[in-house]
């Protein structure tokens, strides 16, 4: 399977890189949606990630910072810091067969398949590049395309993971929700927060 067969991936990568590229000395200790870190911690989780999902799959090492406890300093650029991890994860998934029912990854839930695993992994970027795009006073890039096709893997994994903090309570849904809104709220964000809230 070539990594272009892979849009949801390709797709939400971009999303975190643009997200990426709008982080400057000025504004990354901005505050964001998840709860108290700010713009650059949920960046060196978010790189962290697809640096984890990249080595489960068998592509380079796993992060040297614990993803969900990151420091929030910065020991080089902002590039120099996403450039690898997206690197690592799209040569990873440039090897995952699209009819690959085991693909290991580094969820609780063990090994997924393709299209599950593709589906998680992209939701972690995607959803980050949310969390630092809004952050820094920028609309939500999060498109309701991409969005119908996290909400099937954001139902299959989110539930194990809220026990350990990774996830928010689920939010109720609106009857104004488009689906970008719907997976907004169930991973426990608001589509509607803003710096300050």
């Amino acid at each position: 399977m070539t990594e272009s067969s892979w849009n949801v991936i390709t797709d939400s990568l971009d999303l975190l890189r643009h997200a990426a590229a709008r982080i400057s000395d000025a504004n990354d200790d901005a505050p964001t949606s998840c709860r108290e870190w700010t713009v650059t911690q949920v960046l060196q989780h978010a790189a962290g990630d697809q640096l984890a999902w990249a080595a489960a799959i068998g592509v380079g090492t796993c992060p040297a910072e614990d993803p969900f406890a990151p420091s929030g300093r910065l020991e080089a650029s902002v590039d120099d810091l996403i450039r690898p991890a997206l690197a690592a994860a799209r040569s990873a998934w440039a090897r995952v067969r699209s009819d690959d029912d085991a693909v290991p990854t580094p969820l609780p839930q063990g090994v997924l398949p393709a299209a599950t695993a593709a589906a998680a992994c992209a939701l972690d970027a995607a959803v980050h590049a949310w969390d630092i795009a809004v952050a820094l006073g920028q609309p939500g890039p999060l498109a309701d395309e991409l969005a119908v096709q996290l909400l099937p893997a954001a139902r299959a994994v989110a539930e194990p993971l809220r026990q350990f903090g990774a996830y928010a309570p689920a939010l109720p849904p609106q009857p104004e929700d488009n689906h970008a809104a719907e997976l907004l709220r169930y991973l426990g964000r608001n589509p509607q927060w803003a710096t300050g809230q």
